[in-house]
């Protein structure tokens, strides 16, 4: 009788001996490939989504935070012919917000933005909600007509409304006269905020009206049918349906507006030698900071009075947020 049949079914033929760590041999599971796998390739993701952003990264630090720090470095020292380069800590700041050139620009700053940021998003939600009601041509080509300002550069812009403006050749002084009504200066103390709020309508309203029209077109279709099945017309729709629906575009280009409005510098910079008994060196913060800097070379007070300018649109941006993001459904 052989050995495996004195041994019987049962038998257990040895597979060879022990490890030499005193137990048997673990071979990895059959996930322990995929999970490694897997590790690897997350790495290999992330590593090329780094090296993607690394150069945005590297523009983003040279060009944004490296001039930020200096000049916020700038502005807590002080440089004088008689004391010399000092380190001062925050007396340009005090002395920012005391000097009374700084706050009648702030003042005429908003002033200005109150008049003139109602009308603009005003004009620029009625256009929306036209656009958004007809639906031939004719709503393409008024879109594309009130947005071609936005396409035109700011500085570019502001020297043909200058020229328009001017009391010499100007063409709407030449209009205004012939029309019996008298040369009118656009440029003059009283009427030139006036000539910059149209400036400045002019060029933003289509952008304005093109991010709220965006956000009408968001909007279910399906209210409007209930609304028109339950009586309502076209007005009570825009005013009861569409506006409060669309609130928190609505507060979003007014918080961008106003920000815009307190960082007031282009349209009375190229207007300055234009009128330059009219809009002076302090005539905006921003001007005034600009002035100061590269005509007077106070580049410490400069640096704290942008610092300063900056930080009242931050608090005013995080105040009007506050108070409007029940309303408007913003977090």
């Amino acid at each position: 009788m052989s050995l495996l049949r004195q041994q019987g079914p049962a038998a257990v033929v040895p597979l060879g001996p022990p490890a030499a760590n005193g137990g048997g041999a673990r071979t990895a599971g059959p996930g322990a490939g995929r999970r490694t796998g897997g590790l690897s390739a997350r790495i290999r993701h992330q590593g090329m989504g780094l090296l993607l952003v690394t150069p945005f990264l590297l523009l983003f630090l040279a060009f944004l935070v490296a001039p930020l720090g200096y000049a916020f470095w700038l502005s807590l020292r002080t440089s004088t012919l008689v004391g010399g380069d000092h380190f001062s800590w925050f007396a340009n700041y005090k002395q920012t917000f005391t000097d009374p050139h700084f706050l009648s620009g702030v003042r005429r700053v908003i002033v200005f933005g109150v008049v003139q940021i109602p009308v603009m998003l005003g004009l620029a939600l009625l256009g929306a909600l036209i656009i958004d009601e007809v639906t031939s041509r004719l709503a393409k080509v008024f879109r594309m007509t009130l947005f071609m300002p936005y396409a035109v550069p700011a500085v570019i812009g502001a020297l043909m409304w200058g020229f328009l403006y001017s009391p010499t050749f100007g063409p709407a002084n030449s209009l205004s006269d012939a029309l019996g009504l008298g040369k009118v200066d656009l440029l003059s103390h009283s009427l030139m905020l006036t000539s910059l709020g149209n400036i400045v309508t002019w060029q933003w309203t289509g952008y304005n009206m093109i991010v709220l029209y965006a956000a009408l077109q968001g909007l279910p279709r399906e209210v409007y049918e209930a609304a028109k099945l339950d009586g309502a017309g076209q007005l009570q729709t825009a005013l009861r349906i569409k506006i409060p629906m669309i609130s928190s575009a609505v507060v979003l280009t007014l918080m961008f507006t106003i920000i815009g409005t307190l960082q007031f510098f282009t349209e009375p910079r190229v207007l300055e030698p234009t009128a330059s008994s009219v809009i002076t060196p302090d005539y905006t913060p921003n001007l005034y900071a600009y002035n100061l800097a590269f005509q007077y070379s106070e580049f410490n007070y400069s640096a704290a009075i942008s610092f300063s300018l900056g930080a009242v649109v931050f608090i005013g941006s995080y105040i009007f947020l506050f108070a409007a993001r029940k309303r408007s459904g913003l977090k």
